[in-house]
């Protein structure tokens, strides 16, 4: 498993290429009191950057990339951008296999980093084979969307910085799709007490399903958060740390998802992608109801839709 030692490597190792983003008090929900941590302010958008840049440094540091090779990822975007400024910041090759139902503006912008993009079938899994195949023949470094030791750890430091900003914070609110920043955050703030609320759309209930069943389980990939959180199963570490201490476990519905997206931008202006709200969502629906004084901070980890 993960361990905060490990996150507290991955600070040390991006904190010059990453952003600390900031982490700002909100309106009640409830009867507890509300913060949201902006990591859709991160680079690329979104949260993933902080993985990436984790991944190739410490294959760097380990030998592991060849700068000719370059790197290789699959994702329905945010990751294949994640990845694609990385290697574009450390100068390495890029190429990102994406479903060919990957919104444009990540596919623009995929292309706006130097990456080479390759679209391959109709969600992660397919996309996810098609780089396998690239990695093997080519030799390349191969940064998975969420499963991998140095990616969640990467994660891991948003909770690290929610703990420096609200150290008495009792609850941490997270989207949760092949589960790399869940994990990462159970790392950060493992032995602390805090309460982890683990959300997912009720049309891609991955880690829900492998709780309910005992073990990872394949479950379809549908609704509107399918581009972001659209894992087939829970990742090998998200399991890992629901074994461990088991999360607080809550689905929302693509009605709810979409109404939480809105409200965060009307009273926010955080234009945040579906995957992104579904965490709020719970909150606002009502799906995780905090208690009276309940500190609870919520992460904003996404910020590439087109707010139009």
């Amino acid at each position: 498993m993960i361990t905060r030692a490990d996150v507290d490597a991955a600070q040390a190792r991006t904190a010059p290429y990453t952003r600390r983003t900031p982490l700002v008090a909100a309106d009640p929900v409830g009867a507890g009191s509300l913060w949201i941590k902006g990591e859709y302010m991160q680079h690329c958008g979104v949260f993933k950057t902080r993985g990436a840049f984790n991944r190739q440094l410490a294959a760097r540091e380990r030998g592991e990339l060849d700068p000719a090779v370059g790197i290789v990822a699959a994702s329905g975007g945010n990751d294949g951008l994640a990845n694609a400024f990385a290697a574009a910041r450390l100068g390495v090759p890029a190429t990102v296999f994406v479903p060919e139902n990957a919104p444009t503006v990540k596919v623009d912008r995929l292309r706006s980093y130097g990456a080479t993009v390759e679209l391959s079938g109709t969600e992660y899994a397919e996309a996810y084979e098609a780089a396998q195949d690239r990695v093997a023949r080519t030799g390349a470094l191969f940064c998975h969307a969420y499963d991998q030791p140095d990616i969640v750890a990467g994660a891991g430091v948003i909770g690290v910085e929610i703990l420096a900003d609200l150290p008495d914070v009792d609850t941490i609110v997270v989207a949760v799709g092949g589960g790399g920043l869940y994990a990462g955050i159970d790392a950060a703030v493992a032995g602390t007490g805090i309460r982890i609320v683990a959300v997912e759309p009720v049309a891609i209930p991955t880690l829900h399903s492998a709780l309910a069943a005992g073990e990872p389980v394949d479950v379809a990939v549908a609704g509107v958060a399918a581009d972001s959180l659209g894992a087939r199963r829970i990742g090998g570490h998200g399991w890992a740390a629901a074994e461990a201490r088991r999360p607080t476990s809550v689905l929302v519905d693509d009605e709810a998802i979409l109404a939480a997206r809105r409200a965060l931008w009307t009273e926010y202006r955080i234009p945040a992608e579906t995957g992104a709200a579904a965490a709020y969502a719970a909150l606002a629906a009502g799906a995780y109801v905090p208690g009276p004084a309940e500190r609870v901070a919520v992460i904003a980890c996404g910020a590439n839709t087109d707010v139009a």
